[in-house]
């Protein structure tokens, strides 16, 4: 695969960022509504943004049973802040009845480091990287338990920030703020290795 299409999914959130981050890194990046546009797609980042409002517009759109699937036939999938709880087995403080794409054995808890005027900006030293990321948390998730097979790959105050799992990755951080591409480098890697 010379140039692979990363799709954003684009129902909400910071989908501009991802798109200019993933076409710095020589991808074919595109935005992602309908189920047709998700199968034209060889990865997919899914943004930072509200959860559960992504989630009720992927349901609305009838685009959450076909990213499950997506997802659980193994296509790479990378998940900020948001995009983490989306990929997440399971949630707490979550609303009432909210669901998830799942495939990521952790448990996430929603807005764990506090409200908006909680956020911070923290250098992590984050495992496949040698300089430390600068990471920005807005109301970010943290995994408060990982599965046997998911790799801890950056933390921050104790707990897990940034997990792989097989195809999958996720950030409870905003990595497409600034331009260090980086993080999404080992996503495209990742797309990359088929």
């Amino acid at each position: 695969m010379s140039t692979p299409t990363i799709g954003v999914l684009a129902l909400q959130g910071d989908v501009r960022e991802h798109l200019a981050a993933l076409t710095r890194l020589g991808t074919q990046a595109r935005t992602v509504r309908r189920e047709s546009e998700l199968e034209a797609c060889d990865g997919l980042v899914i943004p930072g943004g509200e959860s559960t409002t992504m989630w009720r517009l992927a349901r609305n759109f009838d685009l959450l049973e076909p990213l499950r699937q997506r997802v659980k036939e193994g296509m790479p999938a990378f998940g900020t802040c948001a995009g983490m709880i989306l990929l997440a087995d399971r949630i707490v403080d979550g609303v009432a009845g909210q669901e998830t794409i799942g495939g990521l054995d952790i448990t996430v808890r929603r807005n764990a480091f506090g409200r908006q005027v909680d956020s911070f900006e923290e250098d992590l030293a984050l495992d496949g990287l040698e300089e430390t990321v600068h990471a920005v948390f807005i109301r970010a998730p943290w995994v408060e338990e990982a599965g046997p097979g998911v790799e801890v790959l950056a933390r921050a105050a104790g707990h897990p920030v940034a997990v792989r799992q097989g195809r999958l990755l996720a950030t409870s951080f905003h990595p497409e703020v600034g331009v260090d591409d980086r993080v999404h480098g080992l996503f495209v890697d990742m797309v990359h290795q088929g």
